[in-house]
């Protein structure tokens, strides 16, 4: 097999060099000013706007040589849908342009700005509007774990969480989330039925709002806030259990296989399985619960109260210790040490792993095999039990000791090669981190409520060539 090529693996969009024209900020900045005492704020210094342009990629070594420089020129805070607007107003009519930020949790550069210009800030936007048993309609700078404090009195909660629920918000998770907690029972965000709707305002000289459903709403799902800006979303509830947090010491990855294979194809209310190697379990020091001189794996499973005894059963059929069980909680949870968590904690104690995201194929075991025999100790493998197409599977976030631009492709071209599908935390447009194909629905939103292209600019590699063939928006990003 010859040596995969890094510049193959780890594509850059070229939309530089920046074309400032500092005028125009400044004069959005003026424009903008009177709103200050309705709320609004504008940040203008520069360690404010470089802190806030960073989010977590310097997970990946790729992305944090590339993304070290980017940064927003005024970072604006707006508190109402009205004060949205009227950032999307000034920015158009000055071809500024503007960059989503919800809470800065997400691991691929989504929300850094690539040409500058303005950073939009949603934090300020938190009123869940309604909840039901139903459904809930929250503004998009709603605090996660904020929605389900309020869902919680109607014996309800959110079907999906990522890790950082703590501090993400509602509208950052769609726009740059994809899945997490509940994915074993609940699929992807981008599944059919995961997000019911939501309100959008246009980056026009005179932005719409537009009320979106279904099929509309699809195409700025995981779009990294490149083809409008969601100011609120509806989504799905799921019943709230009295969740058990369980953490479980087994032998070997194999028979931590063995065990959550079994327990997922019962019919017992179960929303998180995870599998840590015995790498990762030394590592992360709450892994350990108690056991410091136990070598072995870990899962990490949440349950409803009333399947307790029975997985407690199969614990003791395939030998698995029960090292902590407990009420779920939200500070100090076990669910902070799954999906994405699992790598923070990992590099805190060693900055020198990065990681891979795969959808293992439906027999994984040669794939765990094949890998874990080609990398050896540069390899700590993390497994998710999700839902996808309907189907139970694993995916993979594997820790993989950094060794260079070109080794890491080589391994990705061998998970490919094995079956693996592969979403690559080391590049910066949607399509790239994804399945690597043009979403003509992503471009054709963008083409509707972001005409003169000026949305997160260079992470739709889609609105790029649509840019390229000679139909798309012309002249400099930025005018007088």
């Amino acid at each position: 097999m010859r040596p995969a090529s890094a510049d193959a693996a780890f594509p850059f969009p070229s939309v530089g060099p920046r074309r400032h024209d500092p005028a125009a900020v400044a004069a959005v900045a003026q424009a903008l000013t009177p709103l200050a005492a309705d709320g609004l704020r504008l940040l203008v210094k520069p360690e404010e706007c470089r802190r806030l342009s960073r989010d977590a990629y310097d997970y990946s070594p790729v992305l944090a040589a590339r993304l070290a420089a980017a940064e927003a020129e005024l970072v604006v805070c707006p508190v109402t849908v009205e004060q949205v607007e009227a950032v999307a107003a000034a920015c158009a009519q000055r071809r500024v342009p503007i960059t989503m930020r919800g809470a800065g949790t997400g691991n691929y550069g989504q929300a850094v700005p690539l040409l500058g210009g303005v950073l939009l800030t949603m934090t300020g936007l938190r009123t869940v509007r309604s909840a039901s048993g139903d459904c809930v309609t929250a503004e998009a700078g709603c605090r996660l774990v904020a929605v389900d404090e309020v869902l919680a009195s109607h014996g309800v909660e959110q079907r999906l969480l990522p890790s950082t629920y703590r501090t993400a918000t509602i509208g950052g998770f769609v726009a740059g989330g994809s899945g997490g907690i509940g994915s074993m029972g609940w699929g992807f965000l981008r599944d059919p039925g995961n997000v019911l709707g939501m309100e959008i305002v246009t980056v026009e000289p005179h932005p719409r709002r537009h009320q979106l459903t279904g099929d509309a709403a699809a195409p700025l799902n995981h779009a990294y806030g490149t083809n409008g800006i969601m100011v609120a979303l509806t989504m799905p509830t799921a019943p709230l259990h009295r969740w058990q947090e369980l953490l479980v010491a087994v032998s070997d990855l194999d028979h931590g296989l063995a065990l959550a294979e079994q327990l997922r194809r019962m019919a017992l209310p179960i929303k998180e399985l995870s599998l840590y190697d015995q790498r990762i379990a030394a590592m992360v020091r709450p892994m350990r619960g108690g056991a410091t001189h136990d070598g072995g794996c870990r899962l990490i499973a949440v349950v409803a109260l009333e399947a307790l005894e029975t997985v407690k059963t199969h614990l003791r059929r395939h030998k698995a210790r029960l090292l902590v069980r407990r009420p779920q909680t939200v500070a100090g949870s076990l669910r902070e040490l799954t999906w994405n968590h699992t790598t923070l904690h990992a590099r805190a104690n060693d900055p020198a792993w990065t990681y891979l995201q795969l959808l293992l194929p439906p027999e994984p075991a040669a794939v765990l095999r094949t890998l874990s025999r080609q990398q050896g100790d540069g390899l700590a493998w993390h497994l998710e039990a999700v839902r996808s197409g309907g189907e139970a599977r694993w995916a993979a976030l594997p820790l993989l000791r950094w060794n260079g631009a070109a080794a890491l492709a080589t391994v990705m071209e061998t998970a490919r090669n094995l079956g693996c599908t592969l979403f690559n935390p080391h590049v910066v447009t949607v399509e790239d981190g994804g399945l690597g194909v043009v979403d003509r629905d992503q471009v054709q939103a963008k083409r509707a409520y972001d005409p003169a292209g000026l949305l997160n600019p260079g992470k739709l590699r889609g609105w790029l060539e649509w840019e390229a063939s000679g139909q798309g928006s012309a002249g400099p990003l930025m005018g007088g």
